[in-house]
């Protein structure tokens, strides 16, 4: 009996020791993860915001397959939200706040535990690549979630995990659908001609991008000091597609209503298209698969017994990367002048 009462008092003994080892546990949490992924911060914001994506991502959903999501009628920006449920309850996530491109503020709650802040961060690098923070916070928190957390590891130990695969696999998702691209080769066409301002360079395979950036800042530098108007997409004109050392040589151009004449030494010329019958490609997708569409464009030409005009080739840029950060989106349109 004596063995019995000891026994009983031992575990009284663990049980109170226990309670105070929960009670005094902190009233507040933090778990957080960052992963730097090689994407535009832009790209990676427009996946995060929108909920219908986190499925795809989501490690918790990966682990269960059988939890059920539902979807709200509104899934992006602030005030998106949606439910899910799985063995151990039902819970909701709402979008509160937003700072395009840069930050996300959401409220979540989960079966009877307290409610948690979920917060995103987005920081763009020199390199383009973005550094993707994620984290989770409570406070004010109950014994009984108190307990659950100590019995379980901790948040760190419960959360942590999730949160780095899901990350890893908002990684592979992003970066994979920056490099989707479609070829078309769209036929002959009528392209309407017109005037234009330009600047001729040469450059390689390796820098074209540079210079290319380089020439269209001294000819948009040039038009806005002359209070010319720009009327359509960049284009580039070239003069041969040699990708050896120097190559390259092209014209970046800029529409124009009318004749500019151009006095003075200024490198930027004005320039005219007539109207003319093309062959037209249209590429969707990064500028890094031109070398493919221009490849698809003349082994169409040729195939077809289409012979080049005495027009340079040229292609325009329809799409503003500044405005369209995923480079999937990204639409150039290829045309080869050809004969009658």
């Amino acid at each position: 009996m004596k063995t019995l009462k000891y026994i009983l008092f031992l575990l009284l003994i663990g049980i109170i020791g226990t309670a105070i080892y929960i009670a005094v546990q902190p009233n507040e949490f933090e778990v957080t993860r960052t992963r730097t992924i090689k994407a535009p911060a832009a790209v990676i914001y427009d996946n995060v915001i929108d909920f219908k994506n986190w499925e795809s991502w989501s490690s918790w959903v990966e682990a269960d397959p059988d939890m059920t999501i539902t979807l709200s009628d509104q899934t992006k920006g602030v005030n998106g939200s949606y439910s899910w449920e799985d063995k151990d309850g039902v819970g909701t996530i709402k979008t509160t706040e937003a700072t395009p491109h840069a930050s996300i503020q959401q409220h979540m709650q989960f079966a009877e535990f307290p409610p948690s802040d979920v917060n995103w961060n987005f920081k763009q690098n020199k390199d383009g690549s973005t550094d993707a923070t994620w984290t989770i916070s409570g406070k004010d928190l109950p014994f009984i979630f108190k307990m659950f957390s100590v019995l379980m590891g901790g948040m760190e130990k419960q959360i942590g995990p999730h949160y780095e695969r899901s990350l890893e696999k908002l990684d592979s998702i992003v970066v994979a659908s920056m490099e989707k691209y479609t070829i078309k080769i769209d036929g002959i066409t009528e392209y309407g001609g017109g005037f234009y301002m330009y600047k001729t360079t040469s450059a390689t395979g390796a820098n074209i991008s540079q210079i290319m950036g380089k020439q269209y800042g001294e000819i948009l530098g040039y038009m806005a000091n002359n209070s010319i108007k720009q009327t359509g997409m960049p284009f580039t004109i070239y003069h041969n597609m040699d990708t050896a050392e120097n190559g390259i040589i092209m014209s970046q151009a800029i529409p124009v209503q009318n004749k500019v004449t151009v006095t003075g030494d200024s490198n930027v010329l004005c320039g005219y298209i007539p109207k003319t019958k093309v062959l037209k490609t249209t590429l969707k997708g990064n500028y890094t698969y031109l070398p493919k569409a221009w490849e698809a464009t003349m082994k169409h030409l040729a195939e077809n017994n289409m012979e080049q005009s005495d027009i340079l080739p040229f292609e325009i840029y329809q799409t503003d990367p500044e405005k369209v950060p995923n480079p999937a989106n990204w639409v150039t349109e290829i045309y080869i002048p050809i004969k009658e």
